[in-house]
C-alpha cells in the first residue's frame, strides 16, 4: 500500500504545468484533441475543434502536428470575431482556419530550420523562423514538443490565418476588384500605393471604371501624364478621408474633410450620395479601413 501511495505522490509531482485542470500527465495513450481537452489554456481551441466538426479527424492516426493558439490568442482576435467562427454557418470558414495550424507528419522543434515552410492540411504554407525563439507566421512557440499519441503539439500565442482568408488593405481590395482598376492605375500613377496600403485608418469613396471612363474625353489620359501628378493626387486624395466612416455613420448633410484639405458633404434623401456621387457598394471592409464604391469622380470645389 505505501508503495502505490509513493508512486502516486511521484506522479502527481510530474505533472507538467499547461495541465492546470488535472494532475493528469499527457502520455502517449493520449491522442491530440485528449490532450488538448486536458489543458485548460487550450479549451477555447477545443470548443473550435467540436465546431468545425475535426475532433474524429485529429483523434486518427496521424500522425499530425498541431500549431495550438491558446484561449488568449484567440481572445486577441477583433471583437466578434470568435463568436461569428463558431456559429453553424462559418463551419467551413472555422475548419479552413484550424486546418491551417496542422500539418501532415510528426514535426519537432528539433526538425525545424530558420526560413523553412511546411505546407498545412489546409493547402496553403506556414513559414517558419527560429531566431530570437521558434515562432510560425510570427506566433511564437511559447510550449514545444508535447507529444500525443497521433502527433505533436506546439502552444503558440496568436491564431495565424491563411492568406487567402487574411483582411486586404485598401489597395489589396481595390486591385482585386476588376471594376476599380482604372482606380489602381490612377493611385500608381499619383504615388499614393503605399499611402493607401499603410495603417491608416482611411475611408476611400472609389469611383467605378465607368465614372472615370464619364469624365470629358482625355481627361483621364492627361491625369495619367507624369507632368499632372500633382493634380491626379489632389482628386484622389479627395475621395479620401482621414478616418473609418460606416455607411452607419452618416447623417444628412454631414460633412468630412478629406486628405486633401477640402470637404466632401453627404446626402441621404434619395439613397446615399457624397459630393453628389451615388455610392453604389458601401461598407467595404479593409484591414486599414472602408471602401464605398461611387458612380462618379468628384473634384475638389478648387478644381471645379
Amino acid at each position: 500500500m505505501m508503495k502505490n501511495q509513493l508512486f502516486t505522490l511521484l506522479l502527481g509531482m510530474m505533472c507538467i504545468s499547461l495541465f492546470t485542470t488535472s494532475c493528469t500527465p499527457p502520455t502517449q495513450e493520449q491522442n491530440l484533441v485528449q490532450l488538448a481537452g486536458e489543458t485548460e489554456s487550450l479549451s477555447t481551441l477545443v470548443t473550435a475543434i467540436e465546431a468545425a466538426g475535426l475532433g474524429e479527424t485529429l483523434s486518427g492516426e496521424g500522425p499530425f502536428t498541431v500549431f495550438a493558439p491558446t484561449n488568449e490568442a484567440f481572445a486577441a482576435l477583433p471583437d466578434g470575431t470568435l463568436e461569428m467562427l463558431l456559429k453553424p454557418e462559418n463551419k467551413e470558414s472555422l475548419a479552413a482556419i484550424l486546418k491551417y495550424h496542422v500539418v501532415s507528419g510528426a514535426v519537432m522543434s528539433t526538425d525545424l530550420s530558420d526560413g523553412q515552410t511546411a505546407k498545412t492540411v489546409q493547402g496553403e504554407k506556414v513559414v517558419i523562423k527560429t531566431e530570437g525563439g521558434v515562432s510560425v507566421n510570427g506566433a511564437a512557440v511559447t510550449a514545444a514538443d508535447v507529444s500525443a499519441s497521433n502527433g505533436v503539439v506546439h502552444i503558440i500565442d496568436e491564431v495565424i490565418l491563411p492568406p487567402s482568408m487574411q483582411p486586404k488593405n485598401i489597395v489589396q481590395l481595390a486591385m482585386a476588384n476588376e471594376e476599380l482598376s482604372t482606380l489602381v492605375a490612377a493611385v500608381k500613377a499619383a504615388g499614393l500605393v503605399n499611402t493607401l496600403s499603410g495603417k491608416g485608418p482611411f475611408t476611400v469613396f472609389a469611383p467605378t471604371n465607368a465614372a472615370f471612363e464619364a469624365l470629358p474625353e482625355g481627361t483621364l489620359e492627361a491625369l495619367l501624364k507624369p507632368e499632372n501628378k500633382d493634380q491626379l493626387t489632389a482628386i484622389l486624395t479627395y475621395h479620401v478621408v482621414p478616418a473609418k466612416v460606416m455607411s452607419s455613420d452618416l447623417s444628412n448633410g454631414q460633412t468630412a474633410a478629406t486628405v486633401q484639405g477640402e470637404n466632401v458633404t453627404v446626402n441621404l434623401t434619395d439613397g446615399v450620395k457624397i459630393s453628389g456621387a451615388n455610392v453604389v457598394a458601401a461598407d467595404v471592409d479593409a484591414s486599414n479601413g472602408v471602401v464605398h464604391v461611387i458612380d462618379q469622380v468628384i473634384l475638389p470645389p478648387s478644381l471645379q
